[in-house]
């Protein structure tokens, strides 16, 4: 197969890839994220617990997690076709896809709010703020950049499970390397589709790991610590307030002025 012939095969492949990519990692976001942190709240000591939720959240998010993909797939074909009308193509994919993402990312989100300073919580309860402010000015502020790397793994692991999709028809670059690659016997268009692949792959990971330095240094060490803009929003004088409350008082002889040294004859 020459390249005139590959290249408009490669060009609608990649296309499918990115919008089966695309739509299902804001599915997985959106659903995954409140999802991972009432599985913080909920959980022994948190700021809604609830023992029997946690655990029955829990476990539904494990089963899922520990069901391979190529099963999860043909376990939802009956759903995939009530949800878009059909098993086949790329909106079909959208549906395992997404579902099989959404407890993956959950996780992720769980282990990233956990790191969060427990004390920064407490304090912004002792100012009277809620379990809605907690999750909105702390948890999530404070977790960012860990959220930003768990996005970037998570789209990784999509872009894995979109070509496994591929072995059902669901298009993409999986199901050009399964029809043309595998059964074709193409050589050439296979290791084009995994160069392509390992592109895309380091790319992503790339911004995602420099996304995440980035909030990082702002967050801890080239700004304004994010700590003292949670705390800003309870304090008269906003978050300059907070980093004043912060800072240490000095002691009485550090305050004290310096006096002069006594001549003497």
């Amino acid at each position: 197969m020459t390249w005139s012939e590959m290249q408009p095969l490669l060009s609608q492949a990649c296309w499918d890839t990115l919008y089966m990519v695309g739509w299902s990692t804001l599915i997985a976001v959106v659903a995954g994220l409140p999802l991972g942190v009432l599985l913080v709240l909920t959980d022994r000591g948190g700021l809604l617990q609830n023992v029997v939720a946690n655990k029955v959240i829990g476990q539904v998010v494990n089963i899922v997690r520990s069901m391979p993909f190529i099963i999860l797939m043909v376990a939802l074909m009956t759903f995939t076709r009530w949800i878009v009308g059909t098993t086949i193509g790329r909106e079909a994919a959208i549906v395992p896809l997404a579902v099989g993402a959404i407890p993956f990312f959950a996780r992720l989100v769980e282990t990233s709010v956990r790191e969060v300073d427990g004390g920064l919580v407490e304090a912004v309860q002792s100012m009277g703020g809620n379990t809605w402010t907690v999750v909105r000015k702390v948890l999530v502020p404070e977790s960012l950049p860990s959220l930003i790397s768990a996005t970037t793994t998570t789209i990784v692991a999509i872009i894995g499970y979109s070509a496994m999709a591929g072995t059902v028809g669901a298009g993409g670059l999986g199901d050009l390397a399964i029809r043309y690659g595998y059964q074709r016997f193409e050589t050439e268009m296979m290791w084009i589709i995994v160069a392509l692949l390992a592109v895309a792959i380091a790319v992503i990971q790339f911004a995602g790991d420099s996304g995440a330095r980035v909030l990082h240094r702002r967050a801890g060490k080239g700004g304004e610590p994010l700590r003292f803009r949670a705390l800003g929003g309870f304090l008269p004088g906003g978050p300059a307030a907070a980093n004043k409350t912060a800072t240490p008082a000095k002691t009485a002889s550090e305050a004290a002025p310096e006096t002069a040294p006594v001549k003497t004859r």
